[in-house]
């Protein structure tokens, strides 16, 4: 029989060697301003990120009074528990599972001033596919929306559906910020920005990724 840790048993096994991994990494960010007027004025805005590169963007915002949304399915419990870790606050919930819970929990904290990361193709995919829905949040209570993507010269990739991003030690770790936007009352005008959503985040890929980086893959 295949032996399962709890979600807190192994964040405590692997978050030691994770976060030494995590500080041989060297940032390189793009587009910083984007992100830091937004921060300046304590304006409260929704991380919309790839659920794949929640690893290095974890540990790039660390100790920042981020909140995240995570699936309550075990592998988003362990991102949960090592983001705990990092400083983050938790709101539980995803698209599939909780969501309606989900959803109030960001748009509450949202209303109370504190930005809120989410992965939109969370928690099990299609891969870099926004679902329109996970949005409302920011719909609802008229935040501006950042993309942000981080993309690495070397990797490990393991063989999930997100095909999940581990930078290798000491690796190049390169982080965009795109454009912020909104999203208009309706249910039009949410789809629209779920599309608006992918293309801001395939612009930022082109922008920072690198044309030949290695990718180790890894079960």
């Amino acid at each position: 029989m295949r032996w399962r840790p709890s979600p807190d048993l192994a964040v405590r096994v692997l978050a030691p060697p994770v976060s030494v991994l995590a500080r041989s990494w060297r940032f390189e960010v793009h587009n910083r301003e984007r992100w830091q007027c937004l921060h300046r004025a304590r304006q409260p805005f929704l991380f919309l990120l790839w659920h794949e590169a929640l690893l290095p963007l974890l540990w790039h915002h660390r100790d920042q009074g981020i909140a995240i949304l995570v699936s309550e399915a075990r592998d988003g419990r362990i991102l949960s528990e090592y983001a705990a870790r990092l400083g983050y606050r938790h709101a539980a919930g995803s698209s599939t599972r909780g969501g309606m819970l989900a959803f109030l929990q960001a748009a509450r904290l949202l209303e109370e001033g504190i930005p809120v990361a989410i992965t939109p193709d969370g928690p099990r995919g299609p891969r870099r596919v926004v679902k329109p829905g996970i949005l409302a949040a920011a719909q609802r209570v008229g935040v501006p929306i950042l993309p942000i993507h981080a993309e690495t010269n070397r990797a490990w990739r393991l063989r999930s559906w997100d095909r999940f991003l581990i930078p290798k030690p000491f690796a190049k770790v390169r982080v965009g910020y795109g454009d912020p936007f909104t999203v208009a009352p309706g249910d039009e005008a949410k789809t629209r920005a779920g599309e608006q959503a992918e293309a801001a985040l395939r612009t930022l890929e082109e922008e920072i990724g690198w044309p030949a980086a290695a990718a180790m893959v890894t079960g």
